[in-house]
């Protein structure tokens, strides 16, 4: 079994804004990327966190992730915009995507922004709370150009990607409700914490390459592949179709199929679909009222077991809370693959060193 860790947060914020600082990435862009993977990981969203470096350095090595690009306008239809992420990280493109939008859906009350082949966006409640912070509601779709890993509904192979949903409401005086999740049973990344975990996953997320039900998170990863199921049998199927196309085809990006097949599990490309509204611009003064009215009779209801009612968003604010306090949990083997990632980018021995004191 691998050993855990615990790293505070900001010490691990500085070296993986190091890594990229030596990997060739511009201080902005280091902070940016080390802003987003920290964050994931304070959330409780270790499949989006910190251990996503060393395949970040494979595609980069490979020549699929493309350093300090900037999206740019392809269309600009007032309140709809379609940008190019030109490979670059998914961490910029998608933070300069949603300055955009807001700015739109401040002064028309909505936008729309398509974003399209940027690399790894990585969590995309990262996203939505960028919005929220402004005062918006958003809604996002987002699909996974190229890489399937998902079976369909009755299917027995990979046919298209994890195909994120979210959407956020800005509560006053309360943290935003947020709902984030994988269209899959589970995010492919949480298959490699649990690999490296030395860990099996639970019954009915994964198939094997003969399309047999297992535990085993290494058909993930590999070869013979096997596949991932969509959570909710049919309709967790049909949201990943959705994403799909609202994703990938609306932003003016690229679906999965035998003309967009990518030869690097590294190589992550996202297409998101953003709907961004202004909920000022709707004639509703008691919204906010009847929102907390109908969370506070939700969680009065008698609770079935030992664990509380929790609404949208309050799991990601707990984690955050006791990992602010007590540091990142990170496994061992994730440990040495960022040390060596590390490696690759071009930190001196001396430096990792001082790093690698982290983890003790």
């Amino acid at each position: 079994m691998s050993t855990l860790y615990r790293l505070p947060p900001s010490q691990l914020h500085q070296f993986v804004q190091a890594i990229w600082l030596h990997a060739g990435s511009s201080a902005e862009e280091s902070r940016l990327v080390a802003d987003h993977l920290v964050a994931a990981n304070l959330a409780g969203h270790d499949s989006h966190g910190v251990g996503m470096i060393p395949s970040y350095m494979s595609s980069l090595k490979q020549g699929f992730l493309q350093l300090n690009q900037h999206t740019t306008i392809e269309k600009d239809a007032g309140a709809v915009l379609t940008l190019h992420g030109h490979n670059g990280f998914g961490q910029v493109a998608a933070h300069q995507a949603m300055q955009l939008g807001i700015e739109r859906a401040a002064k028309l009350g909505i936008a729309a922004v398509g974003l399209h082949h940027s690399h790894h966006i990585g969590r995309i409640g990262h996203w939505a709370e960028q919005c929220a912070a402004a005062g918006f509601v958003s809604f996002h779709f987002v699909n996974v150009m190229g890489d399937p890993m998902v079976a369909p509904f009755n299917g027995s192979d990979r046919r298209f990607g994890t195909n994120p949903f979210c959407a956020i409401f800005p509560r006053q005086n309360a943290k935003p409700l947020l709902l984030d999740f994988a269209t899959s049973g589970i995010a492919y990344g949480k298959t490699r914490v649990a690999w490296n975990k030395g860990q099996q996953v639970a019954p009915g997320y994964l198939i094997d390459h003969q399309g047999q039900p297992t535990t085993e998170p290494g058909v993930m990863h590999q070869a013979p592949y096997g596949s991932l199921m969509p959570f909710g049998l049919h309709k967790g199927y049909a949201l990943a179709t959705m994403c799909e196309i609202l994703g990938g085809a609306l932003s003016g990006g690229r679906t999965t199929h035998d003309a967009t097949l990518v030869s690097s599990h590294d190589a992550i490309f996202n297409c998101m679909t953003t709907i961004i509204v202004n909920p000022e611009a709707f004639d509703a003064p008691a919204m906010q009222e009847e929102a907390e009215s109908f969370l506070e009779w939700v969680k009065r209801s008698p609770q079935s077991g030992d664990a509380p009612i929790q609404v949208p968003g309050e799991w990601e604010e707990q984690n955050r809370t006791e990992r602010d306090r007590e540091g990142i949990p990170l496994d061992s083997n994730s440990w040495e693959q960022i040390c060596a990632a590390a490696l690759q980018a071009g930190m001196p021995d001396e430096e990792l060193a001082a790093f690698r004191a982290l983890a003790q």
